[in-house]
C-alpha cells in the first residue's frame, strides 16, 4: 500500500482549525478506497513562530519540505505581523523555491449555496483559473529609495519571461481540452505595451499547437465585468499572477463565499511538492470561535488527492462536499449556524455513503 507524507503547516488563525477536516476528510475517502494512507509532518510555520523566533520558518524550510510528496497549508497571517513579511517568509519562498508555477483555482457555484450573482447556478458559474504563480508581478524585483524622506521612491518591476508565459499558458490548453476546449486569456495590453504584449504574442504562438481549443483574449477590466455579465461563456482562463489573483477573489464571490475558495499551487513536472490550500486568509475576526467554515479546506484536500494520482478518493471528497453544500449543515459564511466540528463530521460521514 502506498503512503503519501504530507507536510501539515496549519499556520494562522482559522487555519488551525480547518485544517484537520481537510486531512480528516482525505484520511476517509483513502480509507474508503484502500489504495493507500497518509503520512502527515506537522509544523508550526505561522506568524506566531514568527513572533517567537523571527522567522516564519527555519533557514531549512525548503530541505524539510522537499522531503514529501505534498504540502497542506491553512492560513497565512495575523496582526502583529505585516502581511508582506508573513506572505514572504512563507507561501512565495515555497512557490518560487519548488518552481510552483501553476495556481489553479476552480470557481464553481455548488448545488444548494446561492450565488449572490442573479444568474448564478451551477450551469452558468463553472470556471478554471490558471494563474502563473511564480513571476509577473509579484516577482519581488524592486525597491524603494531615500526611505521616510519627502523625496521616497518606490519601483515594483513585473518579470515576464517567454518560458514563463509558453508554459503557463500550454498547461491551460492542456486542462481546457479535459473541459469545454475554450481558453480566455486575460492581460492588460493596451496600456501596458511590454509585459502584456509578450503574454498575448506567446500565448497566440502556443494556441496554434491546440487547434481544437478555441483562444479569447480579453483585458483585465473586461474580464472583471464578463465574469458578472456572461460567467457561462467562460471555461479556463488563463492569467498572470496579479490579474490572476484578483480575479479569483471576484470568482469566490460568485460562489457564494470565499469559504469555498480553494487552491493548488503546482510542479506540473512533479519534481518537488505541490502546494495546496484553502484561499480565505487566517479571519483573526473570527479565530478560535470554531464557526469557520472547513469546505475550502476540504476542496483543497481533493485537489490534492487527485494530484497524487488518487483520483478515486478525490471523486469520493468532492461527492461528500457537493452533498454537504445542497443539504447542508452549513457554517455561518453560507447563512447557517454548525460550527467548523459540526459540517467537518458531515463531510466524514458522507463519504463513501452511496448516496452521496
Amino acid at each position: 500500500m502506498t503512503t503519501h507524507r504530507i507536510a501539515v503547516i496549519a499556520g494562522d488563525g482559522i487555519g488551525t482549525e480547518v485544517i484537520p477536516a481537510g486531512i480528516a476528510a482525505a484520511r476517509r475517502a483513502l480509507e474508503v478506497t484502500g489504495t493507500s494512507t497518509l503520512a502527515t509532518t506537522d509544523l508550526d510555520w505561522s506568524c506566531e513562530r514568527y513572533a517567537r523566533e523571527g522567522s516564519m520558518m527555519p533557514s531549512s524550510g525548503l530541505r524539510i519540505l522537499a522531503q514529501h510528496d505534498a504540502i497542506f497549508l491553512g492560513a497565512v497571517g495575523f496582526p502583529g505581523v505585516p502581511d508582506h513579511v508573513s506572505l514572504w517568509g512563507l507561501l512565495i519562498p515555497i512557490r518560487q523555491g519548488f518552481d510552483l508555477y501553476v495556481n489553479l483555482r476552480p470557481v464553481r457555484v455548488l448545488e444548494g449555496i446561492q450565488s449572490p450573482l442573479r444568474a448564478g447556478t451551477p450551469e452558468s458559474v463553472d470556471m478554471l483559473f490558471v494563474r502563473e504563480n511564480t513571476e509577473g508581478e509579484y516577482a519581488g524585483v524592486g525597491g524603494r529609495y531615500r526611505k521616510g524622506t519627502a523625496d521616497e521612491v518606490a519601483m515594483q518591476t513585473a518579470v515576464y519571461s517567454r518560458r514563463g508565459v509558453e508554459r503557463i499558458a500550454r498547461y491551460a490548453f492542456e486542462r481546457a481540452r479535459e473541459r469545454r476546449k475554450k481558453v480566455a486569456s486575460v492581460t492588460k495590453s493596451n496600456a501596458i505595451q511590454y509585459t502584456a504584449v509578450l503574454w498575448d504574442e506567446v500565448v497566440a504562438e502556443v494556441a496554434t499547437d491546440f487547434p481544437d481549443v478555441q483562444l479569447t483574449s480579453y483585458l483585465v477590466d473586461a474580464m472583471a465585468a464578463r465574469m458578472i455579465t456572461h460567467p457561462q461563456s467562460l471555461d479556463v482562463v488563463v492569467a498572470s499572477n496579479l490579474y490572476g489573483d484578483i480575479l479569483t477573489d471576484i470568482g469566490g464571490a460568485l460562489q457564494g463565499s470565499l469559504g469555498l475558495a480553494a487552491s493548488a499551487n503546482l510542479d506540473p513536472t512533479r519534481r518537488n511538492p505541490s502546494l495546496f490550500e484553502p484561499v480565505h486568509g487566517s479571519a483573526p475576526d473570527i479565530a478560535g470561535k470554531g464557526i469557520a467554515d472547513p469546505l475550502a479546506t476540504v476542496w483543497a484536500a481533493a485537489l490534492m488527492l487527485d494530484h497524487l494520482g488518487e483520483r478515486d478518493a478525490s471523486g469520493l471528497v468532492m461527492r461528500a462536499l457537493e452533498r454537504v453544500a445542497r443539504e447542508g449543515p452549513r457554517a455561518a459564511d453560507l447563512g447557517g449556524h454548525a460550527t467548523t466540528a459540526e459540517v467537518a463530521d458531515a463531510v466524514v460521514r458522507a463519504i463513501g455513503d452511496r448516496r452521496s
